[in-house]
């Protein structure tokens, strides 16, 4: 199993085929050239974690032995950063933890992740400067919801509920000076909800690489039910480091980074053009690798106190740091 030593060396890196950039290998260095064939990026392929690709891409041996022998992930994306697919690098094997996965059919632990979501939505909302009556009732309240989903015999509908109730509250208040209406995955109704889709995307990518390091089946989640095709618990573990994406979109928002002349309209639907999407994907990218390490312990301290039936209360916490205001 990798350490937290060795994580904290590991990269991530993004291709952008449609802009002319290359990959290619020497001496098991991953090189990254741009249209005229200059380096752009160098790394030892030792610190490789997972490789984006976006954008059309023939695969090759070479590649795939790499992606092995070092053991990175590969995220192949469309031009408009829409996952088409995933070649992790998994674990192999790990039968009891399968086991014990396919056996628990509790709800503590995932009332346990929904509160430590909510926690961090109200440590986000409480940075804000300049706050209303309104939006400090807001806080309250998720304050209360963060408390109310660790009750006992909750069932997961109704630790649902209560995320979805805190979920609304939450985003109409972050959001309030942005003409905000409503979170509405993949409909991309608005700049917002479009950023959010793609911030999300990459934070769900690199937490299931993660997970697939050990061995979980993905696709068995503690509060998300199984669905065909759908990584119930990636879904699951990613929900506390959603406001990581929130924080810095906001922040690109009120830095006047975001504009509207980056992205075209299609049947009401904000789509952003692939020559426009490194400049949000650098963004979100900086943002989420802030985080890295803290990702790392915590499911890396999931997966052992998992394996060891440990009770919710002892599985681990993400918080966002204490900077400042936005």
């Amino acid at each position: 199993m990798m350490s937290t030593r060795d994580f904290e060396y590991k990269q991530i890196a993004f291709v952008f085929t449609d802009e002319g950039q290359k990959i290619s290998f020497k001496n098991d260095n991953l090189l990254i050239t741009d249209a005229e064939g200059k380096v752009i990026h160098q790394s030892t392929c030792y610190r490789l974690f997972v490789l984006f690709i976006c954008g059309d891409y023939c695969l090759t041996t070479g590649i795939l032995d790499r992606a092995k022998k070092f053991g990175f992930s590969i995220v192949f994306m469309s031009p408009n950063l829409r996952v088409t697919c995933m070649l992790p690098t998994k674990a192999e094997g790990n039968v009891l933890l399968r086991k014990k996965q396919y056996e628990y059919n509790k709800t503590e632990i995932a009332a346990h992740v929904i509160s430590n979501k909510i926690h961090n939505q109200c440590s986000l909302l409480k940075k804000k400067r300049k706050k209303s009556e309104e939006e400090k009732e807001v806080i309250l309240k998720l304050g209360q919801f963060e408390k109310e989903v660790l009750k006992p015999a909750l069932s997961a509908q109704e630790i649902m509920g209560i995320e979805g109730i805190s979920a609304k509250l939450y985003f109409n208040s972050l959001f309030s000076e942005y003409n905000w209406k409503s979170r509405q995955p993949r409909v991309k109704p608005d700049m917002t909800n479009t950023l959010m889709d793609i911030g999300y995307t990459i934070l769900f990518n690199i937490i299931n690489a993660l997970l697939e390091m050990y061995g979980f089946d993905v696709y068995v989640g503690i509060l998300h039910t199984q669905f065909f095709h759908r990584k119930s618990l990636v879904c699951d573990l990613e929900e506390p480091f959603r406001p990581i994406i929130d924080e810095a979109i906001l922040k690109a928002l009120n830095l006047g980074q975001v504009s509207e002349k980056d992205f075209w309209i299609n049947q009401k639907q904000y789509i952003l053009p692939w020559k426009n999407s490194k400049k949000y994907v650098g963004l979100i990218l900086n943002a989420i690798m802030e985080y890295k390490n803290e990702i790392f312990i915590f499911l890396q301290s999931y997966y052992r106190a998992f394996m060891r039936d440990k009770p919710a209360e002892e599985f681990p916490i993400f918080e966002m740091y204490e900077k400042e205001e936005i």
